[in-house]
């Protein structure tokens, strides 16, 4: 889902982000670190969906990440799939201390596939990356698997709020990057075609291969603390 105003403020994006992922893996902690600078140790699951909007600058312009907060267990799945519908970007979380979240991102990243309109732009997250001690995935693991399936990799903590604002940017940026790059295409297709634009004829925007290119290269980047 991405909007653009035209009224008074001719530079304004909306980009709906799913957050996704097993149950108890800090999706919610997540979601209020970045949104109000918030923790909370004792947070339950979330039941049904929920949904914040932030707002950030992106080259001089407003940009309006809203993010849904899914819940993770499977008698909800029924319920959260129809919010996956428009969605332009999704944080896929795991546990880094719960081996069997990170299992289960492949199962996750399909849901994701079946039910988005779209492709959408996908940051793999190793959550509680405080938890060292604990820790049953490594960040190798992680990063080979972001690499693999043509996504993002970050390692956050929503506890001590380690990249969690870089993760959810990372996200809106690219999405606002592509963006960008299919209205200069428009742009051009204006220009060279004005005449069948102004008979009203339809123009199908497709993807750059080299831009598809340099965009992937720039996938399975790892940041941990």
């Amino acid at each position: 889902m991405a909007f653009r105003s035209e009224e008074a403020q001719t530079e304004d994006y909306l980009f709906k982000i799913v957050l996704i992922g097993d149950s108890a893996v800090g999706k919610s902690n997540l979601l209020a670190r970045f949104a109000r600078d918030e923790f909370y140790p004792n947070s339950k699951s979330t039941i049904g969906v929920e949904f914040q909007t932030q707002k950030l600058d992106i080259n001089r312009k407003e940009v309006k990440a809203q993010i849904w907060d899914t819940a993770g267990q499977e008698r909800f799945r029924a319920v959260t799939s129809a919010y996956y519908r428009g969605a332009v970007g999704a944080l896929l979380v795991y546990d880094i201390s719960r081996r069997q979240t990170f299992d289960n991102i492949s199962r996750w990243l399909n849901e994701l596939q079946t039910h988005s309109d779209m492709n959408v732009v996908t940051i793999l997250v190793g959550n509680k990356s405080d938890l060292k001690d604990a820790r049953e995935v490594t960040t190798a693991e992680g990063k080979s698997l972001a690499e693999a399936q043509g996504l993002f990799f970050i390692e956050t903590s929503a506890l001590d709020s380690s990249n969690v604002a870089v993760a959810f940017q990372t996200v809106v940026k690219e999405i606002y990057n592509i963006l960008s790059r299919k209205v200069i295409q428009s742009q051009e297709l204006q220009k060279k075609d004005s005449g069948r634009l102004a008979n009203g004829k339809t123009v199908v925007l497709q993807a750059d291969e080299n831009q598809e290119a340099n965009g992937q290269a720039k996938k399975g980047w790892c940041c941990s603390s």
